[in-house]
Parts: structure tokens; sequence; C-alpha cells
């Protein structure tokens, strides 16, 4: 059975969202914004203000904004950070070692994200911003991870089933360590992305070298491929088991 998404719990939320871009605010204009009645909104704010998210003003017309909660959680440590701040150093050094920038990817639920970006020193180079989504078209980080989820996984992350012949990409790229694509994405660009695993063999991030075709010539691929599945072998053997739904 389907479960189905609470009515008070979205309009909770679109309350909060609201408070933290407009704060402070009071529970008028909010219903206002959000074009709903005040006493549903009061009620959010009680909620939220009862739970410690939010505080009222000393102003003699209470109006609502964050507290001190939110930015005291931001701060607590997360294996994603600290997977980060591990990355950063490698990121470094392959970028260093190949003359090309070296990015982090990290799943989310709809596919990779890019993390964290050592840039190229090249006047020409490829660079990814961080937060920037990796579409399966750009296939070498796809190539390096997909081996190693399930096919619930596969299939969400594509769209779709992979083929016949995505399954034996996905397998060798797999046995050799790395994935490759050339031209794939965005044009005239080479990457190759070697997994980062937990202690479940589950893909936690994928370590890559992103470059013009030109520089990132086949004859470099293998040399560049070992030298990623090395470092995101290292960083694969301190790592939590932690990943990304």
């Amino acid at each position: 059975m389907a479960v189905k998404t609470s009515q008070s719990g979205a309009r909770m939320l679109s309350v909060f969202e609201v408070i933290a871009s407009k704060q402070p605010i009071g529970a008028s204009a909010i219903a206002r914004l959000l074009n709903e009645d005040r006493s549903a909104i009061q009620r959010s704010i009680v909620t939220l203000s009862s739970a410690g998210w939010i505080a009222p003003t000393s102003e003699r017309q209470v109006r609502w904004e964050l507290s001190a909660k939110l930015f005291s959680l931001a701060h607590l440590p997360r294996s994603s950070d600290d997977l980060r701040r591990r990355a950063r150093t490698a990121l470094e050094s392959l970028r260093d070692r190949t003359g090309e920038t070296a990015f982090l990817a990290m799943p989310d639920r709809d596919g990779f994200v890019v993390a964290e970006v050592a840039e190229s020193h090249n006047m020409l180079r490829m660079v990814p911003r961080i937060g920037e989504p990796i579409l399966t078209g750009q296939r070498a980080t796809i190539r390096a991870v997909m081996s190693y989820y399930d096919p619930e996984r596969q299939a969400a992350l594509l769209g779709r089933s992979p083929t016949r012949n995505e399954l034996a990409e996905f397998a060798e790229s797999r046995e050799r360590g790395y994935g490759v694509s050339v031209g794939e994405g965005l044009e005239g660009a080479t990457s190759i992305a070697a997994p980062i695993l937990d202690p479940r063999e589950y893909p936690l991030a994928a370590l890559g070298i992103t470059g013009p075709i030109d520089r990132l010539s086949p004859d470099r691929h293998d040399a560049i491929g070992r030298m990623l599945a090395e470092s995101a072998d290292h960083l694969s053997r301190s790592a939590p088991a932690f990943a990304i739904p």
C-alpha cells in the first residue's frame, strides 16, 4: 500500500521555508504568501516553536525567526563532510599529477552531484561546479559505480533498466577499477572516474578527472584510471558505512 503524504507536514515545511527566507515575519504575512488560512498557519507556527525550530521576536507585534537550533545542527560532524575533507588532499594530488581538473562526485536521490573540485591550472580546462548534477549521459562516474548497485537502484538512476550492453560496460569498468567517458555529456571532454566504497562495497562517491579530449588521449586512460583507483581505494579503506539512498 502506498504511503500518503501529510498535508499538514507539507504546510509546516512551507511555513518554515518562508520564515527562513523572510525572517522576521508574522503569521498573517505568511498566510498571505502561502495563500493559506491563518489559523492553519498559526498551528504550524506553534508546532515549530514548541519543537525549538523558530522563536518569536521581542517586538510588541510578534514576528518569527529561526532559532539557534538549526545552526547548531548544521555544525554537527557528518560522514559526507569527513569524506570531502579527506578527499581534498587526494584531489589536489591528482590534479597536480595529471594536469587536469579532479573532482569528487557524491550520490543523492536522483543521481550524483559534484561535491568538491580541484581545478586544473591550464588555461583551457573543464571545471564542473560544486553542486552541479552529473547526468547519466556523463558516463564515467555512472560506469564506475553502477555495477555495485542492485537492479532497482540502477533503474532509478537511468530512468529505465540497463541494456545488455550497458551491463557489460558496467562489469568491465568494475573489473579494471574505473570508468571512462569520451565526448559523452560534454562535447570535446574526456572523463575518467573510480568508485569510493564503504566496507559493504556500496558506493559512497567517485573520484574523477576531466579535461579536453586532446590532452586526455587514449594512451593516458589506463595510467590515470589506475591512479584514480589507487586513490579511491585508499579513501575506501578508511570510509565508514555511510551512503545517501
